[in-house]
This record gives C-alpha cells, sequence and structure tokens, in this order.
C-alpha cells in the first residue's frame, strides 16, 4: 500500500508533458505582474515617505518656485565662483567675465556677505547667485569665511578685524572694484559694523566747485576700504545687544531666566555671548557695543556708517526666537509698528512694514535718573537715518525657524537643490533687498 500511495503521489506529482508547457507561461506572466505591482507600490510608498519631510508649500513659495522653473527653461546667467586669496569665496557672473575677455569693464561694486553665529559662507549661497544674476555687469559678491563655525564665540572685535583684513585682501585682489556694500544676517550685522569702523579712511578731499550740494558733502566724507560705500544692509542682527527684555525671545521674557542666560552666555558662546550681553569690561573699558555707536580714537564707527548712502534692518516682527524685534530694527518699544499698520505686498508676501530713513527725535527718557544701556544703543545709532523693514512668516510653514528664513537660507542641511518645495520661504525678502539696492 506505501508503494501504491507513493506512486499514485508521484502520478499526482508529476503532470503530463503538455499540462507543464501550457501552465509556465502563465505562471511567468504571474510573476512578472506581482513585481511590477511591488515595485509600483514601493515607489508610490516611497514618494509619500519623502513627502513627510518636504513642507507643504505656501501660495508665495509656490508662485516663487513656478518663476524658478520658469527662470530655468530660459537662458540663465552662469555663475563663476572662486576661491579669494584671503579667504571665502567670489562669486560673479560668467558674462562679465566674457564681457572683460572682450575689452569691457569688469564689475565695480563689491558686495561684501557676512554669516551669523555659526553660521558660514554658504548661508549665503542663495542671495550671492541671485544677485550675479540680477545684475551681472554691475556687481561682484565675496561670501567671507573668516569668521565661521566656533570662530564665532571670539567675539564681535577679534570677528571684525578678522573680517576687515579678508575685505582688505579682495580689495586687494580686485582692483577694478570701486564701491562697496555690506549685507549681513544676524551677529554678522555687528560683525560688520565694527570691520567698517576700522576700514573707514575719512575723506580730506572737498569738491572745489561751489555749486556743491547736500548730498555732495555727505557721500563725500568717506571711504571703507579705499573704495565708495553705498548700502549697509544687516538681517535679523541684535544691533541693541541681547540683554533687554524679550530681545532674546526663546526666553520668553521671564526675569529670572534673561538673568541666567547673561551669567551664563560666556560658558556657551565664549567672548561672543559677553559682548552680546554687555558684561564685558576688557581692560576696564566700557562694554564694546556701548562703545560701538559713537567714534573712538582709532575705530570711526559712527562715520563709518554715515559714509553709506543707504542704512537698512530687516528685522522679524514675530516668530524669531534668537533675536527681538527691537533690537534688530533699533527701536524702542512703543515705537514699535501696531499690528493693524501691518500690510502685505502681492510682490513680498512677507514684507509687512516699511519705514524709510528715520534719525532720532531727540526724545526725552522716560526715567531720567535710571541710565538704560539699550536706550543709549538707540541714541547713538539712530544719529544716523536708518531704513526698516519689519518682516512676518506668520503664515508661513517655515515661522519657527524665521530667524534663518529671513535671509533666504537653505535648510535640511546642504541640500541645495532648484525644488521650490526646498526653498526659503524668504525669497521675497531677498528679492525687496536687490530691488532697492542702490548699484
Amino acid at each position: 500500500m506505501i508503494a501504491a500511495g507513493a506512486a499514485s503521489m508521484g502520478r499526482a506529482a508529476t503532470p503530463a508533458p503538455g499540462a507543464q508547457s501550457s501552465r509556465l507561461p502563465r505562471a511567468v506572466s504571474r510573476l512578472r505582474l506581482v513585481l511590477r505591482s511591488s515595485e509600483a507600490a514601493a515607489r508610490s510608498g516611497s514618494k509619500r515617505w519623502i513627502g513627510c519631510f518636504r513642507p507643504s508649500p505656501s501660495p508665495a513659495t509656490a508662485a516663487a518656485g513656478a518663476a524658478v522653473v520658469k527662470e530655468a527653461k530660459g537662458k540663465r546667467p552662469e555663475v563663476e565662483v572662486e576661491p579669494a586669496r584671503g579667504g571665502g569665496e567670489d562669486v560673479w557672473s560668467a558674462d562679465a567675465e566674457t564681457e572683460v575677455a572682450q575689452g569691457g569693464a569688469f564689475p565695480e561694486h563689491l558686495v561684501i556677505m557676512v554669516n551669523g553665529l555659526v553660521g558660514s559662507a554658504d548661508d549665503w549661497k542663495f542671495a550671492a547667485e541671485q544677485f550675479v544674476r540680477r545684475m551681472p555687469d554691475k556687481v561682484i559678491v565675496h561670501r567671507s569665511q573668516c569668521n565661521s563655525a566656533t570662530q564665532t564665540f571670539d567675539g564681535v572685535d577679534l570677528m571684525g578685524e578678522r573680517l576687515a583684513n579678508e575685505v582688505l585682501s579682495v580689495v586687494e585682489q580686485r582692483r577694478g572694484v570701486k564701491k562697496i556694500s555690506f549685507v549681513a544676517h544676524s551677529l554678522g550685522g555687528l560683525v560688520a559694523r565694527y570691520a567698517i569702523g576700522r576700514l573707514y579712511e575719512p575723506n580730506s578731499r572737498r569738491k572745489s566747485s561751489g555749486g556743491e550740494s547736500r548730498d555732495d558733502v555727505v557721500h563725500l566724507n568717506g571711504h571703507i576700504a579705499g573704495l565708495e560705500p553705498m548700502n549697509f544692509i544687516t538681517f535679523a542682527s541684535p544691533h541693541l545687544g541681547s540683554s533687554g527684555n524679550k530681545q532674546l525671545p526663546f526666553l520668553c521674557g521671564l526675569p529670572f531666566l534673561e538673568r541666567r542666560a547673561s551669567e551664563a552666555a560666556h560658558l556657551i558662546v565664549g567672548r561672543t555671548g559677553k559682548h552680546l550681553f554687555l558684561t564685558d569690561n576688557d581692560d576696564g573699558r566700557r562694554p564694546l557695543l556701548l562703545r560701538m555707536v559713537d567714534d573712538s580714537d582709532d575705530l570711526q564707527f559712527r562715520s563709518a556708517l554715515r559714509s553709506f548712502k543707504r542704512r537698512v534692518a530687516y528685522a522679524n516682527a514675530n516668530f524669531d526666537h534668537m533675536v527681538g524685534w527691537r533690537t534688530s530694527s533699533i527701536r524702542r518699544q512703543h515705537e514699535l509698528p501696531k499690528h493693524r499698520l501691518l500690510v502685505r505686498d502681492e510682490k513680498y508676501p512677507h514684507i509687512v512694514y516699511v519705514e524709510k530713513e528715520v534719525t532720532d527725535n531727540n526724545e526725552t527718557k522716560a526715567h531720567a535718573d535710571h541710565y538704560d544701556p539699550e536706550e543709549e544703543m538707540i541714541r547713538g545709532l539712530t544719529q544716523v537715518p536708518w531704513e526698516r523693514v519689519d518682516v512676518s512668516f506668520q503664515k508661513s510653514t517655515q515661522r519657527l525657524v524665521a530667524h534663518n528664513t529671513i535671509q533666504n537660507n537653505r535648510l535640511f542641511g546642504q541640500c541645495q537643490v532648484k525644488s521650490y518645495w526646498l526653498n526659503s520661504d524668504g525669497a521675497d525678502v531677498i528679492n525687496h533687498m536687490m530691488d532697492n539696492f542702490i548699484v
């Protein structure tokens, strides 16, 4: 029986030759169908998985992305990047280089871009490329690299000295430049202010013509590194330091936390922390930020600022957890625009308020018997006119990182791709800066 059963099982398991040949193609077809379905499902699942890390674009970002795609279809000026002799990178248009080869002039306007705390030259990659594409025959952009990563803990003065030396090296290398502008983010704004105080050269020349205009007098009063100063622009820079109430917003304005931060800042960010919280007293001198609002014997901070044709402070009105609205816009609390005054522009959806050049109105102190270092800095800095541009990312998916978004710094690491969903919502802020830039 066992043998018969085995023989019966063998016959059942062994199909006829015709049946085997007819089933094989169908099995192969089914296998292929299953594999194709699996691959399609995997691709779909992968897309959904990756999509979890893509912020859904706001309408403004989608419009910016569409503009990028449209621009990509046309001819875009190529960008040349070259390491500078003294550090950092020089960025210019390949069209400008072609024009020089044909006997034309090289761009005469040097734009220095300065990063903030724990930043690097890569932070300004997008803005630098947009500059040279927008003004290919006008500007050459230098992305500073002398103060990056933990070097930004060394103190505003040391960083300013390094930046000044780097600028001098660039000017020496690019002898054709005649004008200079600074664009700085966050702590870089203070570093740039120190550097121009070091680079300032009083102008002893005056026009001899009797019809000298007021503008001629203003703009002949000095040079920066031997060049004509044009624009001095800061983005979310703590001009008044971080020691005042709510000037470091993530502390929620709680006095005991702000006191602890002032005491411990130097343990986290070195001498820079002392400068930001006005606790430095090198050689018994006053805090550096208080000295930087006026001229001294060897550093002409106020005169250097005055020599520029424009001074602009871009400030986040909300959601900036690192730099408060007052300190970045150089205003008193009651001078901040009221919410009802904030408007939106279709062209610049994140620009909500623009205040043209304003100087100090000699307002009397509210408490004459109480010394306020913040008031002293405001009075000193506003001796020269400033434009204020207030920015709000309240409706943006990137509002929680507004401090970086305002300079259009790409998030997600070093992903420098053209896909609009990885571009920062701050593109319209950069466009606003370039549209108002004096070349």
